[in-house]
């Protein structure tokens, strides 16, 4: 005699967990409704499938390591002129991960880079593909430790898993000569691969600047704006104008 406790470990076995969890609310579904065996059996897979989706979102934006959540929706593309609202919009087709395409956006602190790196991310996750978050910082660090360990093929081979890699503040400080060739090794192995996204206060022109050499720095700037959407971005700081904001705010009350 099956009972319920019989039938779910059945789907257990077969690792349909979601159906597992829910069949007791599925069936008293199907049930007050009168659906055919049809429906039925339609909406354990759906259900199913449904929830293996969510849950593989919320792996990838767990592993995708967002300092924050930013949407684009929140973006205040009002007081950033510098950049539309039409210009982004036609990125979130995700063609450009596709086709293996970079973003570059290029700009001071403050203006929104960071937010529309990981807005333009969020999406994409919600949309099935991989994303790996981390500033350069981070990644040097992470680079020069695989390298000391003698691995850096391995964690090169690592973040190519992912879909995109999205490198926030780079130039902000400068880099050493092994970091450099680390950073050219990853760039290197992502060309026309992977799609990267970055953020910086520096014009390409500069990079050589916290390369230290310009023989570096023009086949890293060269790999990585061939096939680019390249957004140079200006105005007010963000943050510096929120806090002015607030602090008036606060001074009025």
């Amino acid at each position: 005699m099956n009972t319920f406790e019989t039938v779910i470990n059945k789907y257990n076995s077969l690792r349909f967990n979601s159906i597992a969890v829910s069949l007791e609310m599925l069936v008293s579904q199907a049930e007050d409704n009168e659906t055919s065996y049809l429906q039925f059996a339609d909406m354990l897979v759906s259900h199913e499938l449904s929830k293996r989706d969510e849950n593989r979102v919320n792996l990838n934006m767990k592993r995708a390591g967002f300092p924050v959540k930013k949407q684009i929706e929140e973006f205040d593309f009002v007081s950033q002129t510098t950049i539309t609202k039409k210009q982004i919009n036609r990125l979130l087709d995700f063609s450009y991960i596709d086709n293996r395409e970079n973003i570059v956006f290029i700009g001071p602190p403050g203006v929104g880079k960071t937010h529309l790196a990981i807005g333009i991310s969020y999406k994409s996750v919600y949309a099935g593909y991989k994303v790996l978050f981390t500033t350069a910082l981070e990644l040097i660090e992470m680079l020069d430790l695989a390298e000391a360990k003698g691995e850096l093929k391995k964690k090169i081979n690592t973040i190519s898993k992912f879909d995109t890699l999205v490198i926030d503040e780079l130039g902000y400080l400068p880099m050493n000569k092994q970091s450099m060739f680390n950073f050219f090794q990853l760039i290197n192995a992502l060309y026309e691969y992977r799609s990267i996204i970055i953020t910086t206060n520096k014009d390409f022109t500069n990079w050589g600047d916290f390369f230290f050499d310009d023989n570096v720095a023009v086949p890293i700037v060269d790999r990585i704006i061939h096939h680019s959407h390249i957004f140079m971005m200006g105005g007010e700081s963000y943050r510096l104008k929120q806090k002015i904001n607030l602090n008036y705010s606060t001074y009025r009350i």
